[in-house]
């Protein structure tokens, strides 16, 4: 097979992968393709957790074709018992040919065995090809299966004078409406959403993703409220069927109303270790217990200030609208003491921007 059939092959397996983004947390995205003399006569992926693995579906599909055949894979096959069996074992036993791997997984359980399971195996095998693909969809699986805690993105709207809100905490609606549906299609791929106390008693949002790609998509709504100002009137309450909502107080957070929220059916935390209040470190560590690997951040701005000075963030999106409305008392995106020179300033990178009608996008990471 020649390199530039392979790429196409490969591009193939990605496209199936893409199929299930935002639907296979904790696990990875991950596609296959069986091609034998020139024709595809397989192909799957990973639909959602507990379902077979995309080699499996493929070599299914191929059957007794799959027989001096070539696999596809975007990710090596697992090693180890997880929601379903070892998948090297159905691969070593299909009688394929070749087998090209675009990455190994980065699981620290798999690592490489798969691979190597292969190879020692005799069978031909290459791996690299599009590698740099997969730690792009796979950004959010490679942190947190090795760290155990969430990818973070924060997601803020903005005038072109850095503005999240106008001095009166106004802030409906800095970007357009094609602008705040792109966010819901955001949202869907993630499985948490994030914003403090001050913006939930302000803009009093549902925190619901609401996008034709996700009709029935339920994620995980968190609150960092350490006196627990949460309003037993939000609109918030009244979404519990479409995800869990996880509210982080303090330890002298009041009990009644701790219990007023419990009895809604909202999962109330308080502080290990008979701390006070919630640190943005452990928060993400109780998050990647729960299995929550993306988690978008959506204000406010001391919430976006916390994670930046904190390090805690991996990736930023902003959309910008062409509006100006000053003040010194409006909020930014970052607040803080700020960089003493330009030189000390956080400076994101592989950054991407492009247009959505009237705003734009900006994508980087920290």
């Amino acid at each position: 097979m020649t390199p530039a059939r392979d790429l196409g092959w490969m591009e193939m397996s990605y496209g199936l992968a893409e199929k299930a983004r935002g639907r296979t947390s904790p696990n990875p995205l991950v596609g296959a393709v069986v091609v034998r003399d020139g024709t595809v006569v397989g192909h799957g992926y990973h639909a959602e957790p507990g379902q077979p693995h995309a080699e499996i579906l493929a070599l299914a599909m191929a059957g007794r074709r799959a027989r001096g055949a070539t696999l596809y894979l975007t990710l090596e096959p697992c090693v180890h018992w997880g929601r379903t069996p070892p998948c090297v074992d159905t691969v070593l036993g299909a009688g394929l040919a070749r087998i090209v791997v675009s990455a190994a997984d980065p699981n620290p359980v798999v690592r490489g065995r798969g691979i190597r399971r292969l190879e020692e195996a005799g069978l031909d095998v290459s791996v690299g090809l599009l590698a740099e693909r997969n730690a792009a969809v796979n950004e959010a699986y490679a942190k947190y299966i090795v760290r155990k805690v969430p990818f973070v993105t924060l997601k803020a709207a903005l005038t072109f004078d850095g503005k999240i809100a106008c001095r009166t905490g106004d802030s409906k609606w800095i970007t357009s409406a094609a602008t705040r549906d792109y966010v819901h299609l955001l949202r869907g791929e993630q499985d948490a959403l994030m914003i403090g106390a001050g913006t939930l008693v302000t803009d009093d949002p549902l925190l619901t993703v609401r996008h034709p790609n996700w009709p029935a998509k339920k994620v995980l709504r968190a609150v960092l409220d350490p006196s627990l100002r949460f309003p037993m009137a939000s609109r918030l309450l009244t979404t519990l069927d479409r995800g869990r909502i996880v509210v982080f107080a303090g330890r002298e957070a009041p009990a009644e109303k701790a219990g007023a929220l419990r009895a809604l059916g909202v999962e109330v935390l308080l502080p290990p270790g008979g701390a006070k209040v919630w640190s943005l470190d452990r928060v993400l560590a109780e998050l990647g217990r729960l299995e929550i690997s993306a988690l978008l951040v959506e204000g406010g701005g001391r919430l976006f200030t916390s994670f930046v000075e904190g390090g805690l963030a991996d990736k930023a999106i902003l959309t910008f609208a062409p509006l100006l409305v000053g003040g010194d008392a409006a909020p930014g995106f970052v607040g803080g003491a700020g960089a003493a020179a330009v030189a000390g300033a956080v400076r994101l990178k592989k950054t991407r921007e492009f247009s959505n009608g009237s705003d734009i996008i900006v994508e980087g990471y920290f």
